[in-house]
């Protein structure tokens, strides 16, 4: 298929070349004067219907070229005026769809020079005729360049047009490419480094025994927890850089919604992978109650937060998750890691403040904004908390 453009091309640029020959060959048995108007019609036509670019002539020099050589044509005397008007047509139409593609195609900084040019020649083109021809005078070709504006300004129309449906047609390209790439970022965070944390989860709990095994198993151990959070890093930059590269940092909505009533199945693969007791409160009345769009935000806060505690605090000795109406009605949920257990204390950090990550809170605390509700997270007690509040939809 791609073979396939260089043929074409070259068809078209031969019938381009046949069609500027056709052109020419009434000239071969006119009067010498015919010469100028004949050649400058062909190459308007050749210009017009060619595929540019054609090596380093682009279609804004070339067309540029064009409507001044045209435009130079108009104020010379070449003989009889009535030899003009045999081409004069077949240039006038080149010349306008000349125009159509150069507002269409031509680069914005150079398509108003370009087609100003363009368009005046193809306004002022009857004066090649009234300007040498003894029965014509100013009135008749301001009346002609008058009648001529009109096509020229049908012609920048539906180049405008064109452009700016090849504008949003760009646009939804871009679009979709950068819902693409969010898309990645959120699938790359949603279960690629949920996979990798429970990697580093299993390191740092062979650690932890009392009988480590020799030196070298431990220093093992050791080297892979420190890769696993080397790879987590590297991947909260990409993550990072993906939404970075959009402006944003919003996550576009997922293909599967899931919901508060998912929160056990969630736990349980969870408490199969850490060592911290987990409870869940879950109210019967508030499995329901949410809209689709924040049951699923209220289910992914809980799986962020239960990431950042494997993450950050694989020692904790209890995960508390609950779920429950708040006093203004509303749909609270908050997960809580208590108290370190084991050997080796969480290091410290400063308060309002958590090492690593936070592109995921960050993308889900705007997505809890624009559902009317709020994402809160920092240190609570010895632990941390996130707790999120979602509005319950008014039902009439």
């Amino acid at each position: 298929m791609t073979g396939d453009v260089p043929a074409r091309r070259g068809r078209r640029r031969g019938w381009c070349g046949a069609a500027a020959a056709v052109m020419l060959l009434p000239a071969l048995v006119s009067p010498p004067g015919a010469y100028l108007p004949a050649v400058v019609a062909a190459l308007a036509l050749g210009v017009a219907i060619s595929v540019w670019p054609v090596g380093r002539v682009s279609l804004a020099r070339a067309a540029a070229g064009l409507a001044v050589l045209s435009l130079a044509a108009d104020t010379v005397a070449f003989g009889k005026a009535g030899l003009a008007l045999l081409w004069l047509p077949f240039e006038a139409v080149a010349l306008l769809v000349l125009l159509e593609r150069v507002v269409r195609q031509v680069p914005g900084p150079r398509v108003g020079l370009v087609g100003g040019l363009t368009g005046a020649a193809a306004v002022l083109l009857p004066l090649r005729f009234t300007l040498h021809a003894p029965q014509t005078g100013l009135k008749e070709s301001v009346f002609l360049a008058a009648l001529a504006f009109v096509p020229a300004a049908g012609a920048a129309g539906v180049g405008l047009y064109l452009r700016s449906l090849d504008r949003r047609r760009a646009d939804a390209v871009a679009l979709a490419r950068r819902e693409q790439r969010l898309e990645v970022a959120r699938d790359l965070h949603d279960f690629v480094a949920h996979e990798v944390t429970g990697i580093v989860l299993e390191a740092q709990a062979a650690q932890l025994g009392e009988d480590g095994g020799p030196v070298e198993h431990r220093a093992l151990l050791h080297r892979i927890e420190q890769a696993g959070l080397r790879a987590l890093d590297s991947m909260d930059r990409t993550v990072a850089t993906l939404r970075a590269a959009d402006g944003r940092t919003a996550e576009p909505p997922p293909n599967r919604l899931h919901g508060l009533a998912d929160l056990p199945e969630l736990l349980d693969r969870f408490g199969a992978m850490a060592a911290a007791e987990v409870t869940l409160s879950l109210e019967d009345e508030v499995a329901g109650a949410l809209s689709r769009e924040a049951g699923d935000t209220a289910y992914r806060v809980v799986l962020e937060a239960l990431t950042n505690v494997r993450r950050h605090a694989p020692r904790a000795g209890r995960v508390e998750v609950r779920a429950a109406r708040s006093a203004d009605g509303a749909v609270e949920v908050s997960v809580t890691d208590g108290a370190p257990t084991g050997p080796l204390p969480r290091a410290p950090r400063e308060p309002g403040e958590r090492r690593g990550g936070g592109t995921g809170l960050a993308g889900l605390a705007e997505r809890a904004v624009a559902l009317g509700g709020v994402l809160e997270a920092g240190p609570y007690g010895q632990g941390w908390r996130v707790r999120c509040r979602l509005p319950v939809p008014v039902v009439r």
